[in-house]
């Protein structure tokens, strides 16, 4: 029997993450079913998928009339509910995270994305979270904001595995790979033992299309025409070329003789915006070999109907992807502005569920007899 397109990624080494988490996915065995039928070896959460899952269910109820029967504020009752449905995710993970030696069985919990702009308060509550969490195979989430890059290398060195998130351009790209070396160096004369401390960096991916897109429909040429779903792909190509050279460096490659682990790619806004678009589009084209995929479920129900090839479709085509990067600066589309524009949002988007999270609980709260 042919394996499944799920199993074929992961014989190609591509880690297979669930980009969503609740209590009723833990509850209900959902998430069991999805590790169990479909090489699930992870899972990612954010503001966006927390207020999601409290605001669509009534599972969370009982656990907030308790904490309000003690007194506790909307924000703690939040971290509460996440840090009780990571614990959950971790422990269903363990037996990943024991067998793969750490590489995998991991479960991501941002910081508070109010805390984007500010260094100081993002690697205190890294470590605050770090420590209510209390799981080996926990990640603490920061994004790639120009103030997360030292928070980034601060938490790393105090020997707390990082995913950092939000990712779009190339060379704030490059950036993260600096912080990543600079916290294992911290950690490693901190005295820690850095074969156990992982990261990987979140490249978010179908977010370019839909901004591109839009630039080129505003174009109308058929030049422009031509190069419609094409910039996303090109632009993580890019930035797995890129970590494959930034891994052979000089100090990179003295610090994974140390024991230090490389700092994986992750693919991240893998489902197509685009309904046209093939739904496996940014999963099939970004596989390859040291990468994680992480997934929302209806991404990864279709890529287990993949019907095609499984295989590396990231080395053969970075020509291309120079080739089409180039293209799109001659039709002046500044993809640096893109990217520019697109962190701003993914923070601003993620303030916004914060927010709508903190004030559902608070509703709750509100509402409980």
């Amino acid at each position: 029997m042919p394996h499944s397109p799920t199993r074929a990624l992961s014989d190609l080494g591509v880690s297979i993450w669930l980009d969503d988490l609740s209590k009723d996915r833990l509850t209900s065995g959902s998430l069991a079913g999805l590790i169990a039928d479909h090489d699930v070896v992870g899972v990612t959460s954010n503001p966006t998928i927390f207020a999601a899952a409290v605001a669509s269910s009534d599972s969370y109820l009982d656990d907030i009339r308790t904490m309000k029967a003690r007194g506790a504020q909307a924000e703690e009752a939040v971290f509460t509910i996440m840090v009780s449905d990571v614990q959950g995710a971790c422990d269903l993970l363990l037996p990943t995270f024991s067998r793969s030696h750490g590489r995998d069985g991991r479960v991501s919990l941002e910081v508070s994305p109010e805390l984007a702009g500010n260094t100081a308060g993002t690697v205190q509550q890294a470590l605050e979270l770090s420590t209510l969490v209390n799981r080996p195979n926990l990640m603490i989430k920061i994004p790639a904001t120009l103030e997360g890059l030292p928070a980034i290398s601060a938490v790393l060195a105090e020997g707390i595995s990082v995913n950092v998130t939000l990712i779009f351009s190339i060379d704030r790209y490059e950036k993260v790979i600096d912080a990543y070396f600079q916290g294992i160096e911290q950690a490693q004369a901190n005295g820690h033992d850095i074969s156990k401390i992982f990261s990987v960096a979140s490249f978010f991916v179908s977010r370019v299309d839909s901004a591109v897109d839009a630039l080129l429909d505003g174009i109308g040429s058929p030049e422009a025409t031509e190069l419609r779903s094409r910039a996303a792909l090109a632009n993580a190509r890019r930035a797995y070329e890129l970590f494959t050279s930034a891994h052979a460096s000089e100090n990179a490659q003295r610090l994974l003789a140390a024991g230090g682990n490389l700092q994986r790619p992750l693919w991240a806004s893998t489902g197509v915006k685009e309904p046209a678009l093939p739904p496996t589009l940014y999963v099939t084209g970004l596989a390859a070999e040291h990468t994680v995929i992480t997934m929302p479920e209806k991404t990864l129900q279709a890529t287990a109907g993949y019907v095609g090839v499984v295989s590396d479709e990231i080395t053969p085509a970075l020509g291309d992807a120079t080739a089409t990067l180039a293209a799109l600066e001659a039709l002046g589309i500044s993809l640096e502005d893109v990217t520019d524009e697109l962190e701003r949002d993914g923070v601003s988007k993620f303030v916004q569920s914060w927010r709508e999270l903190v004030q559902t609980v608070s509703d709750a709260m509100d509402s409980s007899v």
